[in-house]
């Protein structure tokens, strides 16, 4: 506790041998202008007691060392962060609605299965700045970058089918990841687009080259997903967005295949994120002077128990 403790004001110290001199040389008159009607604190027959000789002294002691504020300084540094700023791109559509992607609970939606592994996914990669974009129609950012995987995923529980329209924007819906991703500071930049259709062209207003010029200009790798069967969704774009942006397209057919993608991506290569260090001030001076109070209240109640008027 007492470690890397000092005392914020320690020229103040030297009020004690103005005490000490008071002591022998001020008697009364001087010691009164200090402590108002104390005066009869120094009369032989007080003096003459130990204790009561102690308490006023600890008390004098301890004013002065809380007068001298002894402090410490305590460092507090943020975890740091050895991860990337990853942006979960999730389709809502109408057609997340299929059952049977996962042969465990053939009653589950597709869309159901996806937050639940998602979920999983999240929370492993405890020291990743992730966020949340979910589309259909149109797009939107369900969550800022976070490092608080309980928040992220309590916000993904919330998702359901068609938050977003029953259509599929996927060319917009990466143009907003991108976005998302652009207010982090990391220099790994990542993107995990999950879809189980094709773009809507009438609904899609950005065109894939723009996405995909936005995604190169962040320097962000993308790695797409298409799940359900190979004729479902897209597998040329998918494939093209990877390649282009320095990312991996990955197929999957089933729960099964969709954990073994994110197993997967979870390997990915770990960046350093900076850590912020900061140092506070901690206070002691209350501890002496609660013991200076404690010590002259006693003083002044022994000597009144005694009979010194």
């Amino acid at each position: 506790m007492f470690d890397g403790l000092y005392f914020e004001f320690p020229i103040l110290f030297f009020l004690i041998f103005i005490f000490l001199l008071c002591a022998f040389v001020c008697k009364m008159r001087l010691t009164s202008i200090y402590f108002p009607h104390t005066a009869e604190f120094l009369k032989s027959s007080v003096s003459a007691s130990k204790t009561l000789f102690f308490l006023k002294w600890l008390g004098i002691v301890m004013m002065i060392l809380a007068l001298m504020s002894p402090i410490k300084d305590v460092p507090y540094e943020l975890e740091p962060k050895e991860g990337y700023e990853i942006a979960l791109i999730l389709d809502a559509s109408e057609s997340m609605k299929a059952q049977g992607f996962d042969a465990k609970n053939e009653q589950l939606t597709r869309f159901d299965v996806v937050k639940e592994i998602v979920g999983d996914f999240v929370s492993q990669r405890k020291n990743d700045n992730m966020g949340l974009v979910v589309f259909g129609a149109f797009s939107f950012i369900a969550s800022p970058l976070t490092y608080d995987e309980n928040i992220l995923n309590k916000i993904l529980s919330q998702l359901h089918i068609g938050i977003a329209g029953k259509y599929t924007a996927l060319n917009t819906s990466l143009a907003q990841g991108v976005n998302l991703l652009k207010m982090g500071s990391s220099k790994t930049k990542v993107a995990i687009l999950l879809t189980d259709g094709y773009s809507t062209p009438q609904i899609d207003k950005i065109p894939l080259e723009i996405a995909l010029e936005m995604a190169k200009k962040e320097g962000i790798k993308v790695y797409p997903i298409g799940i359900g069967m190979p004729h479902e969704y897209n597998r040329d774009v998918l494939l093209r967005i990877a390649n282009e942006s320095g990312g991996v397209a990955f197929g999957a057919s089933s729960a099964a295949e969709l954990q073994e993608v994110y197993k997967r991506i979870d390997e990915l290569e770990k960046s350093e994120i900076k850590s912020e260090s900061f140092t506070y001030t901690k206070y002691y001076y209350q501890f002496p002077l609660f013991i200076a109070l404690i010590s002259l209240m006693l003083y002044i109640y022994l000597r009144n128990k005694r009979g010194y008027a």
